[in-house]
């Protein structure tokens, strides 16, 4: 009888449940951060590369 009270509270215990539930939306929310950083960091590398590029132009003279 013991062990049945036992694992009724435990089933009805839903703290553990709602603790998952926010670790899976912190997951999801974290992997498109990452997605987001990622396409902008891409195009950030073009930009530098294409001030790199236009600056080194410029002191070589040929701009």
């Amino acid at each position: 009888m013991r062990i049945l009270l036992t694992v009724k509270a435990i089933l009805a215990n839903c703290r553990g449940a709602t603790a998952i539930e926010y670790a899976l939306i912190l997951s999801l929310v974290f992997l498109a951060m990452i997605g987001g950083v990622e396409a902008f960091s891409t195009q950030l590398i073009a930009v530098w590369d294409h001030v790199s590029n236009t600056s080194k132009a410029a002191m070589a003279g040929a701009v």
